[in-house]
């Protein structure tokens, strides 16, 4: 039953929303995973960027696709929490836990699983089109999953769309810039350097002219 309402939603909501209202323009759609497990990483401006980047994958691979999310801000009320797993299929991230406790520990149960995981490593939505430097947990996963690759995507425009703070979309076209997979190297500083320099070179790749 929750499959279902799950394949309805993505099918008859969110992906006329994303492919019909707003647009896509996707680069280097081949670099995804076609299978798990594997992690995308992706930098956060919008309320859409989940559904935007699940929306890539065709929906018979909806069962392998979760979110990692903060279950603070989903987890808060009873149907937004029941909604956020089921229908959306987050893995519900604790940042409250104490220092020497691993958060990651539900996703990586999931990656054993075969799953695809999607992680937006600043940690909160940021500005409209501006990104923040990654947090290290990105650092932490990929050290501890050093088989499993990760894929850094580029997102442009959801920022003006569906920005934090806003309830009223405006559909403003979205650029989407696939990256080539990275895997663990066996350092913190060198790994958090390549997924920079990563990132910077997907949003260079668009060549955008600066949002008033």
């Amino acid at each position: 039953m929750v499959n279902n309402l799950r394949w309805l939603f993505f099918g008859l909501v969110v992906r006329p929303l994303i492919l019909v209202i707003i647009g896509l323009n996707i680069r280097h759609i081949e670099r995804l995973p076609k299978k798990g497990p594997a992690i995308l990483v992706a930098n956060h401006n919008s309320h859409l960027d989940t559904l935007v980047l699940m929306s890539l994958f065709p929906l018979k691979q909806l069962p392998q696709i979760h979110p990692v999310a903060a279950a603070d801000y989903f987890l808060r009320n009873r149907l937004l929490a029941w909604f956020a797993l089921n229908i959306i299929g987050i893995i519900p991230l604790d940042r409250k836990l104490q220092a020497h406790t691993d958060p990651f520990v539900a996703a990586y149960t999931a990656l054993s699983q075969g799953k695809i995981l999607i992680l937006f490593p600043e940690g909160t939505r940021g500005q409209p089109e501006q990104m923040n430097h990654f947090k290290n947990g990105i650092a932490r996963l990929a050290k501890n999953c050093a088989d499993v690759p990760i894929t850094p995507i580029f997102l442009h425009g959801l920022g003006k769309s569906l920005p934090k703070g806003e309830t009223l979309l405006v559909p403003f076209f979205c650029d989407v810039f696939v990256g080539e997979t990275l895997q663990w190297q066996g350092d913190k500083k060198h790994y958090m350097q390549q997924l920079d320099a990563a990132m910077h070179e997907l949003a260079s790749d668009g060549d955008f002219a600066p949002w008033e």
